[in-house]
């Protein structure tokens, strides 16, 4: 289904997303890079084994809301990375909300430099 490197690139856009979002966001903080690195593979995992099952599950708000609660289920996301990761600290739920717009949209810019 997907190369080697279409996951590395993949990677890479997650770890600079994270980044740039760290900086950001007042209240998201990482740590260092190796915490970076373990945020971007942890995002990586739970965006294809726990996203899937919450949007699932979310799927008549998720419609009513025309996709918009999204955001929140990505926002949930990073508060339970805040709290499995070491190095990353989330300050509360609205700062996770803005930093999952705020990646949300370094994806689709990032994602167009691929």
């Amino acid at each position: 289904m997907y190369d080697d490197g279409y996951m590395l690139t993949q990677l890479i856009i997650n770890a600079l997303g994270f980044y740039i979002t760290a900086r950001i966001v007042p209240g998201l903080v990482i740590e260092n890079w190796e915490t970076l690195g373990v945020v971007a593979v942890v995002w990586g995992v739970l965006s294809v084994i726990l996203k899937p099952i919450l949007i699932l599950l979310t799927l008549p708000v998720n419609f009513m809301t025309l996709g918009l609660f999204t955001f929140v289920i990505n926002a949930g996301l990073i508060m339970l990375m805040g709290e499995i990761v070491p190095g990353f600290a989330v300050k509360n739920f609205g700062t996770s909300l803005l930093a999952a717009v705020v990646l949300s949209l370094l994806n689709v810019v990032l994602g167009k430099l691929r």
